[in-house]
């Protein structure tokens, strides 16, 4: 969707970040949105859905993607509070707006 700057950093596995997002179920129902609360999130790639895990490893700050999930790299067949049912592919638009340092990593 759009790159951040070149050379911008990536975070690791466990580097906390603040991200905007909106998350929807593949026939568009929307569950869940930083966006629309107005306040990013802060989280680290290994604190969230493996499927986030893997792409957000691969993102810069600044980059916006839309991540199409497949139900066993998001909640698989349990779902997840009662707004995803079991077995959804789900559809995400995710920003990386800061990587912040991780004292473990320095």
């Amino acid at each position: 969707m759009k790159s951040g700057p070149e050379g911008g950093p990536s975070p690791k596995v466990s580097t906390p970040c603040d991200v905007h997002y909106a998350g929807r179920t593949i026939d568009g129902k929307e569950f869940d949105s930083s966006i629309k609360r107005g306040q990013p999130t802060r989280f680290a790639p290994n604190q969230v859905i493996k499927g986030w895990t893997e792409a957000m490893q691969l993102m810069k700050e600044g980059d916006k993607y839309e991540l199409t999930i497949p139900s066993e790299l998001a909640y698989g067949d349990r779902g997840a509070g009662g707004k995803i049912p079991g077995g959804a592919v789900l559809v995400f638009e995710m920003e990386i707006i800061k990587v912040l340092p991780n004292r473990g990593e320095l």
